[in-house]
C-alpha cells in the first residue's frame, strides 16, 4: 500500500507528524482519528523516501538512558505529589526532556490520555521504552488510587538497578583493562619487536632455543595472516552478538559467567540482588504476589538465575509456601530463606524482602571491595609470566651467543 506523510493535531493541540502506510488519504484520517488524533495534511511519499523517514523516527524513539527514566519517575512522583495534573505534568516533561525520541514518546503518551486511555495503557504502546515492570506496577496504581507512590517505587527500584549494575561494571574494568593491555602489548610484540631480532639471528647462522623457534613462528603467522586473523575476530564478534540475541545463546553464555571464579559468584549474588528489591518494591505497591514475582524475575539480568527463580511461581500456584518454593531453587543462601520464612509468619513479607535486598546489597558490596585484592595476584602471575616468557625467548640465543664468543 502507498505511504503517506501526515501532520495531525492531537487533542491536547500538540503537533504530530509521521508516516503511515494506508490506501488513500481518506484512510489516513480514519486510521489517525481511532487514534484521537486531527489530520492537518498528508502527502504521499515514495518508498524511499519512507524508509528514510521511518528509521529516522526509529532512530529518534531509541530507548533513553537508564538516568532518564530515574530522571522521569522522579519528576512525575513530585509532580503528582504536588498537584499536578497527569496530562500537565507530561506535557512539562516533554518539553524538558533532552531525549529528542523519548520527549515524542511522552507526547504520544500525552495524547493517547486526552482520547481516554489509561497511563498503564498508552505506557505498554511503547515496549522499547518502558518495562513490564515498569507498566505493572503503574497499573496497581492506577488500580489502588496510589499512582504517585508507584512512580516513588519505581524511581527507588531503578535507582538501587543503576547502582548495583554500575557497581559491578566498574569492579570488572580493571581486569578488562589489563586484558586488553595485554592482548595489545602481545600484538605490538610479534609484529614489531620479534621480526627485527628474528632477522638479526638469521645472520648469526646458529641453532636457536626452541622457545625462540615458538616465538619467530607465532610472530611470522601474525604478519602474515594478520587479515585473516582481523577476519575471524570479526566473524566471532558478529556470532557472538547473534548467538546472544536467541534464548539458547543467552543461557549458555549466562552460565559461562556464573562459572567464572571469583566473578560468577559477585554476578550471582548483583542478579539476586536486584530480584529480591524489585520483589519487595512490587509488594509494597500493592501488586499481587504472583504479578510482582513475574515481574521482579526479569529484572535479574541473568537468564540462569531468572530461571531457576521461575519456578517460584509454579510452586506457589501449587499452594506451597513462598519460602519452601524458595528452598526449592537453589538460589537462596539458607539464612535468607529463613528471613523469607520469617516474613510469611509474621505477614510483612515486603518488608522482609526488602531486609534480603540489603542484604544481598551489603554482600554485593563486599565482594567488590575485595575482588581488587583477589584479582591483583592472578594478573600479576599472568603478567609475569606472558613477561617471562617473551624476555626468555628474546634474550636465550644473546646469552647463548656470548659463552660461544667467551669460548
Amino acid at each position: 500500500m502507498p505511504n503517506f506523510s501526515y501532520v495531525a493535531r492531537a487533542a491536547a493541540g500538540n503537533r504530530v507528524e509521521g508516516v503511515i502506510d494506508v490506501a488513500d488519504s481518506n484512510a489516513v484520517a480514519e486510521a489517525l482519528a481511532g487514534q484521537g488524533l486531527l489530520l492537518l495534511r498528508a502527502e504521499r511519499v515514495s518508498a524511499a523516501n519512507a524508509a528514510a523517514e521511518s528509521g529516522l523516527q526509529r532512530w529518534l524513539q531509541k530507548p533513553p538512558s537508564a538516568t532518564e527514566l530515574i530522571l522521569f519517575c522522579r519528576q512525575l512522583s513530585t509532580l503528582l505529589k504536588a498537584g499536578v495534573p497527569l496530562l500537565r505534568a507530561l506535557e512539562g516533561l516533554a518539553e524538558s526532556a533532552t531525549h529528542r525520541g523519548f520527549a515524542e514518546v511522552l507526547r504520544t503518551m500525552q495524547s493517547a490520555l486526552a482520547s481516554g486511555r489509561q497511563l498503564s495503557a498508552a505506557m505498554q504502546q511503547h515496549p522499547s521504552v518502558f518495562t513490564p515492570y515498569m507498566i505493572n506496577s503503574v497499573r496497581v496504581g492506577e488500580v489502588t488510587g496510589r499512582l504517585t507512590e508507584a512512580f516513588s517505587g519505581l524511581y527507588r527500584q531503578l535507582s538501587f538497578d543503576k547502582e548495583n549494575r554500575e557497581a559491578v561494571a566498574a569492579a570488572l574494568r580493571y581486569p578488562a583493562i589489563v586484558l586488553l593491555v595485554a592482548g595489545a602489548a602481545l600484538g605490538a610484540v610479534n609484529i614489531f619487536v620479534i621480526p627485527a631480532f628474528a632477522k638479526a639471528y638469521a645472520s648469526f647462522k646458529a641453532q636457536l632455543p626452541l622457545l625462540t623457534r615458538v616465538l619467530i613462528g607465532l610472530s611470522e603467522f601474525f604478519v602474515s595472516y594478520w587479515p585473516l586473523m582481523l577476519g575471524i575476530l570479526a566473524g566471532a564478534i558478529v556470532g557472538l552478538k547473534f548467538a546472544l540475541g536467541t534464548r539458547a545463546g543467552r543461557r549458555a553464555f549466562d552460565a559461562a559467567l556464573l562459572r567464572l571464579p571469583i566473578i560468577g559468584p559477585l554476578l550471582h549474588k548483583a542478579a539476586l540482588a536486584r530480584f529480591t528489591k524489585s520483589f519487595a518494591i512490587a509488594m509494597e505497591a500493592g501488586v499481587p504476589i504472583i504479578e510482582a514475582l513475574d515481574a521482579a524475575v526479569a529484572t535479574t539480568g541473568n537468564l540462569v538465575i531468572a530461571e531457576r527463580i521461575g519456578t517460584l511461581r509454579a510452586g506457589m500456584e501449587r499452594g506451597e509456601a513462598l519460602s519452601r518454593a524458595a528452598r526449592a531453587t537453589g538460589a537462596f543462601t539458607p539464612i535468607v530463606l529463613q528471613m523469607i520464612a520469617v516474613g510469611e509468619e509474621t505477614g510483612a513479607l515486603g518488608d522482609m524482602m526488602d531486609e534480603v535486598a540489603d542484604h544481598y546489597g551489603r554482600e554485593v558490596e563486599y565482594a567488590i571491595k575485595s575482588l581488587g585484592s583477589q584479582l591483583e595476584p592472578i594478573l600479576i602471575i599472568f603478567l609475569g609470566g606472558f613477561v617471562l616468557v617473551f624476555a626468555l625467548g628474546i634474550f636465550l640465543p644473546m646469552w647463548d651467543l656470548s659463552k660461544v664468543a667467551v669460548r
